[in-house]
């Protein structure tokens, strides 16, 4: 049952239960936190769900240029509880998902028919603040940093208007926040930004949430063959489930991964997706592609300050070498479509979703996290 938001809140601060990372590498405490009022062009939002992300591992970890302390997570779904001036595209009581990278519709990105990752975004870097260089949370007296200007491990998040898309009244809040970020990324990325063919072959390095995901639309999309490659083979019988056809551990194998694909497919792979995030493993991506035609996108992000190092002579056969964020899709134009898209069942998000648990098993949800043993698990407020 979803919970009803409270009106009588608008202007006011709220105090509410939020996760909080206070320094690099530390435990989440879930401690009271106040979050203000949302300022012009932004939302306060009610949280409903919210998905564990790698990235957010990531940012705890400080593995990315984060600010501590700060709230993380960014894969939310929630109900506006409050509009700032100048908010026009929501309202209160709409459904919203929150988006990691906004869509201002302003900036050479946004304003180029192939552009997504707008200029207003706090990924890379990441200032932990909001559009006007401040933050609307506090904790015991003490200013906490936003996450990718999203947080979403709280019961109540402020947004720039730009970062929100309103979704289907109907759509069900307990799942549908994967759509904001899992899907988009994964899904997307094989049938978006690949547009992966019919008949085709196709690798996906790493088999966690995001990596389930680009299974899920490598097979949507018709590829014949579907190698996955994880060192956790508990992964294994949920990626066949999906689509996998061949599963690879690496840790197993007497040869590089990379060469072990080439002679599996004597040619290379049409598709190789990285996601990981780990330098060596966009270089076996990439190094699985057939030479003059394959195509390798890489999807998990790196951490602060790793290089990635090609052997130069190889480029020039043809292969082609892309970065994806967000499946290329326009944030706030496309995503509320693949909600719709799900409640018409022409996808089905429910096998990405593992595990359900309230927002004060927090820590449980990060140890199956840890161990491999969930694809998505949604914490419900």
């Amino acid at each position: 049952m979803e919970r009803k938001f409270i009106t009588d809140t608008s202007g006011k601060t709220i105090t509410c239960r939020a996760a909080i990372a206070w320094k690099t590498g530390s435990t989440l405490a879930i401690e009271e936190v106040q979050v203000d009022p949302p300022k012009a062009r932004e939302v306060r939002i009610k949280m409903i769900s919210t998905g564990i992300c790698g990235t957010d591992d990531h940012a705890v970890k400080g593995l990315l240029s984060v600010n501590f302390p700060f709230i993380p997570g960014h894969e939310g779904a929630g109900i506006v509880e409050s509009i700032g001036e100048g908010v026009s595209s929501v309202k209160p009581g709409d459904k919203v998902l929150t988006l990691a990278i906004p869509q201002c519709r302003e900036c050479s990105s946004c304003l180029h028919p192939k552009g997504n990752f707008c200029e207003k975004q706090d990924v890379l870097p990441s200032s932990g603040l909001m559009l006007d260089k401040t933050s609307r949370f506090t904790c015991k007296g003490k200013k906490i940093y936003h996450s990718f200007r999203a947080s979403t491990f709280t019961e109540y998040t402020v947004v720039p208007e730009i970062a929100v898309a309103k979704i289907d009244a109907a759509a069900p809040m307990d799942k549908v926040s994967i759509i904001s970020c899992e899907v988009s990324t994964g899904y997307g990325a094989a049938v978006n930004s690949a547009k992966v063919t019919r008949g085709s072959t196709c690798v996906v390095f790493g088999l966690g949430g995001v990596g389930s995901a680009i299974v899920m639309g490598c097979k949507a999309s018709g590829a014949s063959r579907i190698i996955g490659v994880d060192i956790n083979e508990e992964k294994f019988p949920r990626a066949r489930a999906l689509g996998v056809t061949d599963c690879l551990n690496p840790r197993n194998l007497k040869k590089p991964v990379q060469q072990v694909v080439m002679e599996m497919t004597r040619v290379g792979v049409d598709f190789a997706f990285e996601a990981i995030g780990l330098s060596d493993t966009m270089i076996a991506a990439w190094d699985s592609c057939h030479r003059s035609y394959g195509v390798c996108l890489i999807v998990g992000v790196a951490s602060s300050n790793s290089q990635l190092s090609l052997n130069a002579p190889d480029i020039i056969s043809g292969r082609t070498l892309k970065g994806v964020c967000l499946g290329d899709y326009k944030t706030r134009d496309c995503i509320p479509q693949l909600v719709t898209d799900y409640l018409q069942n022409k996808i089905n998000i429910d096998p990405l979703i593992t595990h359900q648990l309230p927002f004060d098993q927090l820590h449980k949800a990060f140890e199956l996290y840890h161990a491999g043993k969930t694809i998505r698990c949604i914490l419900l407020f």
